[in-house]
């Protein structure tokens, strides 16, 4: 087929490409692409082949991809260089592809598989957008549950008003891992900041979360926060102005440094549920919002009224973690979770919940205090 500079693609799928693919792409050239699929499902776009004139910024040959076809539609990436992007989806059902060169070196150009799809069924599966709030946040697909899948592309394009200028770009990835991502400003006329993911087609992790915020031009710059202490996956940390880390439901401060009283056989009775389980996710929420943890559950020994899925051996469960560092809890790990129910009756594991990494032979212990009256 012969390729020309822009176009209206329409259908359920079909390939589109540069200029003059496979041939190297003329130099000067201005192209845009449309892509329309059909009513009620999202339009995704796969890359076969991708070689363009390489350059940190892509300042000289590079191709945007826009969720739609307006000028109001968000940028889904910008790309370069001779990495193929990961997939990239639209929100709904069009797509708006536009290629620029400068004068100089060219390469093959990219070659495209656009195609219909079903929308996402969940929120947590779609990623990228245009972010024009003071103060927000960003994540990889499927944050904190399960790890983000593979060969995806998510660009988020954060656009700041004139009279602002970034503060902190903060976050937190897999193993506990927050702090300061950087600290950008707003270029006169471009007041813009792009943050870009690729995930290949091999092993995937956890991802990634951050929160951005925005400041007044000439006003002092905020203190960044501090990093916490203890293992789990965690969410962004919250703004310098949010109150030290309380835990909400139990009104209690979280300590300075964790830990546990008591042993398995002190801690049983006073205790409203008793299990073991793998922890599966962790997500660890700013000071004023609780933290959450996905729990596969091993064992249970007591449960106090807490509704847990039958069977029991498998199933998942969400335990509330008021505080922010405490119980430390590492995704992968086996736990003895000694916890309290909520007003809601959900299942809680405040800062002083006894928590210990779990160890066969703790079975047994147990399975003989679930037969003793407390």
């Amino acid at each position: 087929p012969v390729f020309p500079c822009g176009g209206d693609h329409r259908g359920e799928s079909g390939f589109i490409a540069s200029e003059g693919f496979p041939r190297h792409y003329p130099p000067g050239s201005n192209c845009t692409w449309t892509i329309t699929v059909p009513e009620g499902q999202v339009a995704t776009l796969s890359f076969r082949v991708f070689d363009l004139e390489p350059d940190p910024l892509c300042r000289f040959d590079a191709l945007s991809v826009f969720g739609g076809h307006g000028p109001g539609a968000p940028l889904l990436g910008r790309f370069c260089g001779t990495f193929r992007p990961g997939a990239l989806r639209a929100p709904q059902n069009r797509l708006r592809l536009h290629m620029e060169s400068d004068g100089g070196t060219a390469g093959r150009g990219f070659l495209a598989w656009f195609s219909a799809g079903s929308p996402p069924t969940n929120e947590h599966q779609f990623c990228g957008g245009r972010l024009e709030k003071p103060q927000g946040s960003l994540n990889t697909p499927n944050w904190p549950e399960e790890n983000y899948p593979p060969g995806i592309s998510c660009s988020w394009h954060i656009v700041a008003p004139p009279d602002k200028v970034w503060g902190v770009l903060g976050g937190s990835g897999g193993g506990g891992s927050e702090g300061v991502l950087g600290r950008f400003g707003a270029t006169p006329g471009s007041p813009e900041l792009l943050v870009q993911f690729v995930s290949d087609l091999s092993v995937t992790a956890d991802g990634f979360s951050a929160t951005y915020t925005l400041r007044d031009r000439g006003s002092a710059p905020e203190t960044p926060p501090t990093k916490p202490r203890g293992g789990g996956k965690g969410k962004p940390p919250p703004s310098p102005k949010a109150e030290p880390p309380t835990a909400p439901p139990a009104g209690t401060p979280c300590p300075q440094r964790c830990r546990r009283a008591g042993t398995l056989q002190s801690n049983f009775c006073s205790s409203d549920f008793v299990l073991t389980g793998t922890v599966k996710s962790v997500s660890r929420g700013p000071p004023e919002e609780p933290g959450w943890a996905v729990v596969s559950v091993l064992s249970l020994y007591k449960s106090g009224g807490l509704g847990v899925p039958q069977p029991t051996k498998g199933a998942t469960l969400r335990l509330q973690l008021p505080c922010r560092l405490c119980p430390a809890l590492k995704k992968g790990s086996s736990y003895v979770l000694m916890g309290r129910l909520g007003e809601d009756g959900g299942a809680l594991l405040p800062p002083d919940a006894f928590v210990v990494p779990y160890r066969p032979q703790q079975q047994q212990v147990l399975g003989n205090l679930s037969k003793r009256p407390c």
